[in-house]
């Protein structure tokens, strides 16, 4: 079965043939984005065991763990054992027959079974080969990636949770793989931009990418902050570090948080709140000063805030043009997404056409528009016949 096929329209990546070595979170996310995006994925997975993230759970869906699910839709199955040479051998012709190839092997790995670039891009120049390790394949090498260790040794931690002196305060990492998702959307531009390289010269070339790279890449102005003024930052929960009110403020029952991004938007929360005098005083008038009175400003803003809750302070300062919001749940995001307009999410189906779960949707909307791909995770090996019987062609 070709997951790439569409019902109505043409996918932008449609035709193109990716060979997914991957495993976990970082590789699976960028191979399921191109699936997504219309090309169509042949995910290679261990004979007996697959994919590690197949058995991490709970929670299990009916069809299996979530882990899995999220990050393998629109995608083909194939168990083949790359110990053994028949299993090497249908391995590297699917990888002389893909435009892209995606790993996550130790760096060097996939060289020892014959399935490095510089073998396979001899035979095979059109090959985009997307390498996605830990820390690089030079001096980390041979260091173990996990997100959560790079979110440690990267810095992210020390600027994540409640500062020193604070009730639990200490580092903490994010509540999702932030720094696998990141990685996974890098991975996916530098194919996408290899890709599109090669519809000009006609040659492929090899990508690579590592999660203490893109996890310092998004550092964004906390890296700067470090760089050009020579300012550690520190851990200081929800606050920021260039920007107040931009937290999370107490009201009468539950946090609201506030992001005031210029003086503009200030004056009306202090408006609202029937404080407009704290607009004009110079301890809060700018910004900077702002900033500079962190301390003095929020238990004056709390107060007037602590007159309503914070649902009808959404909806007050909303309209007035003031960034705000509460602190929702997952399916309370998901449902204020789809009071949006925004539809977050698509009925995946098995092979039948039934209707077996629901994932959050690939964010990119489209116009015009094309159909959703909705081929839900594949069974271990489902494919593996079918495609086995194609390389043999």
């Amino acid at each position: 079965m070709n997951a790439a096929s569409t019902a109505e329209g043409t996918a932008p990546l449609e035709g193109i043939l990716v060979a997914d070595f991957s495993r976990v979170l970082a590789g699976p996310l960028a191979t399921m984005t191109l699936a997504d995006l219309g090309a169509r994925v042949v995910k290679v997975e261990r004979p007996g065991t697959g994919d590690d993230t197949r058995h991490w759970g709970p929670p299990f869906s009916a069809t299996g763990a979530t882990y899995f699910e999220s990050v393998n839709r629109n995608k083909e199955s194939v168990e083949l054992d790359l110990a053994d040479s028949e299993g090497r051998a249908l391995a590297r012709e699917l990888a002389l027959r893909a435009d892209v190839l995606v790993e996550n092997f130790k760096p060097g790995g996939l060289e020892k079974l014959g399935l490095g670039y510089e073998s396979l891009a001899a035979e095979n120049p059109r090959l985009v080969y997307a390498s996605i390790s830990g820390f690089g394949s030079f001096g980390g090498r041979d260091l173990p990636g996990y997100d959560f260790i790079v979110q440690a040794l990267g810095g992210l931690m020390s600027i994540t949770g409640a500062a020193d002196g604070e009730p639990g305060a200490g580092p903490t990492k994010v509540g999702v793989a932030v720094v696998d998702v990141l990685t996974a959307k890098d991975a996916t531009i530098g194919i996408l931009a290899a890709l599109a390289e090669r519809a000009c010269t006609g040659r492929g070339r090899r990508v690579e990418v590592n999660l203490l790279s893109s996890l310092q890449g998004a550092l964004a102005n906390q890296g700067q902050a470090y760089l050009g003024a020579g300012a550690t930052p520190r851990r200081m929960g929800n606050d920021h570090p260039s920007i107040v009110p931009y937290q999370l403020l107490a009201t009468a029952d539950a946090p609201l948080a506030v992001a005031a991004g210029n003086d503009g938007q200030f004056a009306r929360l202090c408006e609202a709140i029937g404080s407009p005098e704290l607009a004009a005083d110079p301890r809060f008038a700018t910004n900077a000063a702002r900033v500079a009175h962190r301390a003095e400003l929020v238990p004056l803003l709390e107060a007037g805030l602590s007159t309503a809750s914070a649902e009808v302070w959404q909806d007050k300062l909303a309209g007035l043009g003031v960034p705000c919001g509460r602190v929702a749940g997952i399916g309370e995001g998901l449902d204020y997404a789809e009071s949006l307009g925004l539809a977050p999410t698509v009925e995946v189906r098995d092979r039948s056409g039934a209707a077996v779960g629901r994932q959050v949707r690939h964010p990119i909307t489209w116009t015009p528009p094309l159909p959703p791909r909705t081929q839900a995770p594949p069974a271990l090996g489902a494919d593996t016949a079918d495609v086995v019987r194609w390389l043999r062609e």
